[in-house]
């Protein structure tokens, strides 16, 4: 497989992997583009796959971030590899510039209020809708009443604002990355199709010479 590791990391590793990648996020960027560019297929699938995955970090669907571009993908004839890279536009470093941007148009789009509050209209309610959904699974084997209120406030306060406005920005952010991708992979492959057929080029050159010395 393209993306396959030589040595298997525990799961620490791949935690602080992703928030901080060995080498840092622009080598990171630098390794997905490059990963990117060598898909064997055209410029317009693998481009559709990595706007698929751009849109799909401006969706609330934390965790299943892969699983929405695959979907995506699939449905817009993208490369699923391509899409499975896009998602590393979202990374810590662009989570919450993303997330107060969709926030803010799709409170705009509903007419509701968005608090510019961080601490308070964001990273709380997260830990909120997260401890209700802990504390209420526990509830179902015992005496306890489940209560839904921190999750309720999460759903109609955060995750419907996010996923209303995270349509619009994804689409431009989409849009661009697909214009940015194709002609990029297109110059790659067509240099590397250059280079492929240069060196093919040497060998037949290099047998022919071999075989005329031996056959003077």
């Amino acid at each position: 497989m393209v993306f396959k590791r030589r040595e298997k990391r525990s799961v620490l590793q791949s935690v602080i992997g992703f928030i901080y990648p060995r080498g840092g996020w622009g080598r990171a960027f630098h390794y997905m583009r490059h990963r990117v560019r060598r898909l064997p297929d055209s410029p317009q699938r693998i481009a559709r796959g990595v706007s698929a995955g751009v849109f799909t970090t401006f969706t609330p669907f934390y965790g299943l971030h892969f699983v929405v571009a695959a979907l995506i993908a699939r449905i817009i004839n993208g490369n699923l590899l391509a899409a499975l890279a896009g998602t590393f536009f979202g990374n810590p470093l662009t989570y919450i510039p993303i997330g107060v941007i969709c926030l803010k148009v799709g409170h705009f789009l509903l007419g509701t209020r968005f608090d510019e509050d961080l601490d308070r209209s964001l990273v709380a309610k997260f830990f909120g809708a997260a401890y209700d959904l802990y504390e209420n699974s526990i509830a179902l084997f015992t005496s306890a009443e489940a209560d839904w209120s921190h999750l309720a406030r999460f759903f109609h306060e955060v995750f419907v604002p996010y996923m209303v406005g995270g349509v619009l920005p994804g689409l431009v952010a989409a849009v661009v990355a697909y214009y940015l991708s194709v002609p990029v992979i297109a110059a790659y492959q067509k240099h590397r199709r250059g280079r492929i057929a240069k060196k093919l080029k040497e060998l037949r050159e290099k047998a022919a010479a071999a075989a005329a010395k031996e056959n003077p």
